[in-house]
């Protein structure tokens, strides 16, 4: 079944049509930065925990170490 619609419709239905593209686009955009947001907070917060781990062995490994004073 296929309906004629009017030029003012059509042009409205392919602005419409646009609009829509764009939204989309838009949001795959915005996700892409939230994964992206997420991946470099694990990576840091990996990072972080090998450093401590590195440094309290470090630490532990040095002859005659004492502990570390709390500030």
């Amino acid at each position: 079944m296929t309906e004629t619609y009017s030029k003012t419709r059509q042009q409205a239905e392919i602005a419409f049509g646009k609009t829509q593209t764009q939204a989309v686009a838009r949001e795959r955009a915005f996700e892409e930065l939230d994964s992206i947001a997420v991946a470099r907070d694990e990576k840091t917060r990996r990072l972080r925990d090998a450093r401590l781990a590195r440094d309290q062995q470090d630490t532990a490994s040095r002859p005659g170490a004492k502990r570390a004073s709390k500030r």
